[in-house]
């Protein structure tokens, strides 16, 4: 199984695309996944064929990867375009560089919370995704789309592939986020796995809190949810598809009140066995007690910025580490 790192790991470095590049080569990598193009100094026709010919020149992969492609969305950015227009520029990207995905998302847990009820939310993504179904068929590229922050739980994430069309749309399966969603990360795996195009592979530990649960993300191999055993699944059920490490270290942990009632608000239509099988792993949890620096995203000191500029190396080549080392991905 090919061994790739989505960019956002080292968000902080200040890289360049070629940067990324020599950084994933050195650690050994197959596959680099860019999940936004913020690294890219053009975004020219002529500058993409050169971010891809390094990559060959270095034995690496490219997946390709965007924003929100949902109108109606909170993470939204219209100032960058209409959805299928925006779309329609990424996959042009992908193809220069190579790239056989496209990942997308459709928001994060405040959808589920808006005035604008879920579905509507999922109808407006689904419209966008038709509209650019003749050019990702002509393509050969997929829309991967991330079950993201808390947006869409597994059986959700289904249902919008089947009802899009699986001949051009499928999942890019992040067991983070699905935590965020208050799922198992091997029960939601298990439900998409027809559909898997991409990942991003993170671990995650849980604790039990006083309003319900509350979860950090962490290097892999630091967590209590079973990565291991998601890793293995995932090399089962997946096959030929590339595990691509996202590590997101430095933040606090996100509670999740489930014991208060409002928070069902946004998760009506789970079903009960999902939940109880999440409720296990809280119930058999500890506190997580390794070091890790967490800063407040919106008011990073500059002391804290140099601190997690390092930290975000270190917890990469860690987790690069123990996949290759202790999971035996080569």
């Amino acid at each position: 199984m090919k061994l790739g790192l989505d960019i956002y790991s080292v968000r902080s470095q200040g890289w360049d695309a070629f940067q990324h590049l020599d950084y994933a080569a050195h650690l050994g990598l197959d596959v680099v996944h860019f999940s936004e193009l913020k690294p890219f100094e053009q975004q020219d026709d002529g500058y993409l064929r050169e971010v891809r010919a390094h990559a060959d020149q270095l034995g690496l992969s490219l997946e390709a990867g965007m924003g929100s492609i949902c109108p109606t969305s909170s993470a939204f950015d219209a100032t960058l375009g209409c959805a299928d227009e925006q779309l329609r520029h990424m996959l042009h990207a992908a193809v220069l560089l190579g790239s056989p995905i496209l990942r997308c998302l459709l928001g994060g847990i405040a959808e589920r919370y808006s005035e604008l009820p879920l579905r509507g939310h999922i109808d407006a993504m689904l419209a966008v995704c038709r509209a650019v179904r003749a050019e990702c068929l002509d393509l050969g590229v997929k829309l991967a789309i991330e079950n993201h922050a808390g947006d869409l739980q597994a059986h959700e994430l289904v249902a919008f592939i089947e009802e899009a069309g699986p001949e051009f749309v499928g999942a890019c399966v992040d067991p983070g986020n699905a935590i965020w969603a208050m799922e198992d990360p091997c029960t939601h795996l298990q439900m998409l796995a027809p559909y898997v195009l991409a990942s991003h592979g993170r671990d995650s530990h849980v604790m039990a809190h006083t309003r319900g649960a509350a979860f950090q993300w962490v290097p892999f191999g630091d967590g209590n949810v079973g990565i291991d055993c998601w890793v293995r699944q995932y090399q089962a059920l997946c096959p030929g598809k590339a595990l691509t490490l996202e590590i997101i270290t430095g933040r606090a942990p996100t509670v999740l009140p489930y014991l208060e009632p409002e928070h069902w608000h946004g998760f009506g239509d789970m079903p009960a066995w999902q939940f109880a099988r999440f409720e296990a792993l809280v119930r058999a949890s500890t506190p997580y007690l390794r070091a890790m620096v967490t800063v407040d995203r919106n008011q990073v000191v500059p002391e804290y910025q140099q601190a997690l500029i390092v930290q975000q190396r270190l917890d990469v080549e860690r987790s690069v580490k123990y996949c290759q080392e202790t999971l035996g991905i080569n």
